[in-house]
C-alpha cells in the first residue's frame, strides 16, 4: 500500500530566522495522523537565514541526521565536534545519554537548506558519537546509494537504529528498484524536482509511505534528488 503526502500538507513554521516544514508532528506542529512512520519520527526541511542558527540547545537517545542541500550547516557540540556540513555530506549524531550543540549559517548572503532527519534507536544510554562522510554525486546518480545504516555497510555512516537510508539523483530514463520487506515499512522524500515511485508522481517535498510492498521502483525523473528510508515496522 502507497499513501501520498503532498508537500502542501505537511505543518510550517515561520520563525523569521527559520523557515521549516514538519513532515511529521514537532514542536507546535501536532497533527495524530502523522507522529512518525516506523521508527523514523521527525523530517524537518528547515532554511536557515544568512548569520543566523540554532543556538545551543540538548537532545539524548535519538539518532539525528543532517542533509544539506545549499550552503553550509556549521556544527559546534559538547563532544568537542566543531564542523562545517556541505551539499553532499551526510552528519549523523548519536545522542545517547545526552550531548548539547548549535548549528548556525554563518554565510553573510547565502540561506542553509538542509534537512534535520530524527530516527528512534534501537538501544538508549549510549555515549553519544558524531560521524561525517562526503557522498559524492556520481555515487548516487541513477541508483539508489546507501548512506546510513545499522552496520555501516558500503561506507555508510553508522546509526544505532534498526533502519536504513539511501540517497539517490535520477534524469531522464535514470531508473532504480530496491527489494523491500514487506513486513517492514519504507518511506520516499522527494527533496527536489520530479519522480516517480511505484508509478505515483511526486513533486518536490512530496512523500509515499510504503506498507506490505516488496518493491519500490524509482522511474522517470527530472532533477530529482531522493530519501528512501527502509525501516522496522514498530
Amino acid at each position: 500500500m502507497l499513501t501520498l503526502r503532498k508537500s502542501s500538507e505537511r505543518g510550517y513554521a515561520d520563525h523569521g530566522w527559520l523557515k521549516s516544514f514538519h513532515s511529521f508532528s514537532f514542536a507546535n506542529y501536532y497533527d495524530p495522523e502523522h507522529m512518525g512512520w516506523g521508527n523514523l519520527r521527525v523530517i524537518n526541511e528547515d532554511r536557515i537565514a544568512p548569520g543566523t542558527g540554532f543556538g545551543t540547545h540538548g537532545h539524548r537517545d535519538m539518532e539525528i541526521i543532517s542533509y544539506v542541500l545549499q550552503g553550509n550547516l556549521a556544527h559546534k557540540d559538547s563532544m568537542g565536534n566543531v564542523k562545517g556540513i556541505p551539499p553532499g555530506d551526510v552528519q549523523r549524531m548519536s545522542a545517547g545519554r545526552g550531548v548539547m550543540h548549535s548549528e548556525f549559517n554563518h554565510a553573510p548572503a547565502q540561506q542553509t537548506h538542509f534537512l534535520q532527519i530524527w530516527i528512534q534507536p534501537n538501544v538508549t544510554g549510549i555515549a553519544p558519537s558524531y560521524e561525517q562522510k562526503t557522498f559524492e554525486e556520481a555515487e548516487k546518480r541513477g541508483r539508489l546509494r546507501l548512506v546510513a545504516s545499522p552496520d555501516a555497510a558500503q561506507g555508510s555512516v553508522l546509526i544505532h537504529a534498526d533502519a536504513r537510508l539511501y540517497a539517490g539523483l535520477f534524469d531522464g530514463n535514470e531508473s532504480a528498484t530496491l527489494a523491500l520487506d514487506p513486513q517492514r515499512k519504507a518511506y520516499v522524500h522527494l527533496v527536489r524536482g520530479e519522480l516517480a515511485v511505484n508509478g505515483q508522481p511526486l513533486g518536490a517535498g512530496d512523500a509515499v509511505r510504503l506498507e506490505g510492498e516488496s518493491s519500490l521502483q524509482l522511474s522517470g525523473g527530472r532533477d530529482a534528488e531522493v530519501l528512501v528510508f527502509e525501516l522496522a515496522a514498530g
